[in-house]
């Protein structure tokens, strides 16, 4: 691992689910002991048919709260299962005679599912619940992800244009393919890439590390930017000069000043360079891995 650069820290249709257990479960072979209809962690499985299955699909999917899995498989459905977490929080009742009862969770998911040509949209009605998603789609799949609190983005073995942001937990990419621009706030980003598009690419976060794995054959421009954190690297990078990256405005002609502003991040080439690769963030390391 090379040390670039050190600092220290400082058709259409609609699916509403308006309940949880609203679509059966598989049942156990053998009996087991009753279990309320809104007991924790009970899930609903739903099944999504796309319009075209032969072309490849796109999901989206933002949450305020909860936790969002995809993960790609060889075939050619889409399949949804949702977790509530349920809310145990007991709320003050003055005066409320609540002897003899038993509280019931409200694990409600409200969830929305909408498909159109090929394009799945899923959220929640609801958005005091967190809820946690999984979502097995084919492999070429393009993504759109979106959480703000109480979990973390996971997905593996998906091919398409990927783009993933998380505001409060942190994302994890594994075994992914072609455009990752992909961003987590207060948190890490770890990204494992087996094959990359010539395409711009973005990697950023504030307050986490950024950890991103490339093939060994990877031709990209780096640009690279952490304030308070190491910026590591597995490939021999090219580093350009300052004077690659600075930005000349002459007013002097009108009355203003002559004004040189040289770019904070650094700039290099991979195997000789191609779409620029952006790697941003302010109190956390940067680390980008050759593929082994």
């Amino acid at each position: 691992m090379h040390i670039i650069s050190s600092s220290r820290r400082s058709s259409s249709w609609a699916l509403v689910v308006p309940f949880a257990g609203l679509l059966a479960l598989d049942q156990p072979s053998t009996p087991q002991p009753a279990r309320p209809a809104s007991a924790p962690g009970q899930a609903e499985r739903i099944a999504v048919p796309l319009s075209d299955p032969a072309k490849p699909a796109r999901l989206e999917v933002a949450l305020l709260g909860g936790s969002i899995t995809v993960r790609g498989h060889e075939g050619r459905e889409v399949s949804v299962e949702v977790r509530t977490r349920p809310d145990e929080d007991e709320k003050p009742c003055r005066g409320c005679d609540r002897s003899g009862l038993t509280r019931l969770a409200n694990t409600a998911s409200g969830l929305v599912i909408e498909e159109q040509d090929n394009r799945v949209k899923i959220k929640s009605q609801l958005s005091n619940r967190e809820i946690d998603i999984v979502v097995t789609v084919p492999t070429r799949t393009s993504l759109k992800l979106s959480v703000v609190n109480d979990g973390d983005i996971v997905v593996t073995g998906v091919d398409g244009e990927l783009e993933v942001q998380n505001t409060n937990g942190a994302v994890t990419m594994t075994d992914v393919a072609g455009t990752v621009v992909a961003h987590a706030l207060n948190d890490d980003l770890k990204v494992s890439m087996t094959r990359i598009d010539a395409k711009p690419m973005s990697f950023s976060s504030l307050n986490g590390d950024i950890d991103v794995t490339l093939p060994a054959d990877a031709r990209v421009n780096v640009k690279m930017e952490s304030g308070m954190g190491d910026i590591e690297s597995d490939f021999a990078v090219e580093m350009l000069p300052a004077s690659a990256t600075q930005k000349v405005e002459d007013k002097r002609g009108q009355g203003g000043a002559l004004r040189i502003v040289v770019d904070k991040a650094m700039v290099g080439r991979i195997n000789g360079g191609g779409p620029e690769m952006t790697f941003k963030n302010f109190n956390g390391d940067i680390r980008i891995r050759k593929h082994r």
